[in-house]
């Protein structure tokens, strides 16, 4: 049976990110939560605790999240911001766009770095997966819930 490994694809600033974030869950909240629920399984009937169930609840969520987080850091691929020049766009680029409604910059990043409010996204979304391989000059349509909206590509960084 061959594994069928995904690699990640993640900017230096994300992959710091996601490797500071599994140390302190690993460091940190889960020896937090480890004493807990021994603290909990020591009060007694189990069934009826609610700390307990609770705090084994965590414990495996926790235990998840660190496991999903020692997969990507293992199997990321760290991109230098501007690795191809900035004449295309690409993971670790910064993309300045025309639209309707005025200018807007955008940072190209992996999926596990991808922060829509803050103006990160992936290079698999919608968008980010028509802007990525274009040039400066280019124009990309993308379909959103609104309708048909096209960026012009202004600038790469």
């Amino acid at each position: 049976m061959k594994n069928n490994i995904k690699q990640v694809q993640v900017t230096k600033e994300g992959y710091e990110s996601l490797k500071a974030e599994l140390d302190e869950l690993v460091n940190v909240k889960r020896p937090k939560l480890v004493e807990r629920l021994e603290r909990a399984r020591n009060e007694g009937d189990l069934s009826e605790n609610s700390d307990y169930i609770s705090a084994k609840e965590e414990l495996e969520f926790l235990d998840g999240r660190i496991d999903e987080l020692k997969h990507v850091v293992d199997h990321a691929i760290v991109l230098s911001a501007n690795s191809n020049g900035s004449s295309k766009v690409d993971v670790g680029t910064k993309v300045t766009v025309k639209t309707d409604s005025g200018e807007q910059v955008f940072d190209i990043v992996g999926e596990w770095e991808a922060d829509p409010v803050n103006k990160k996204i992936s290079h698999e979304s919608p968008l980010g997966s028509a802007l990525v391989g274009k040039k400066v000059g280019e124009v990309v349509e993308v379909e959103a819930p609104a309708g048909k909206l096209v960026y012009e590509i202004l600038k790469i960084d």
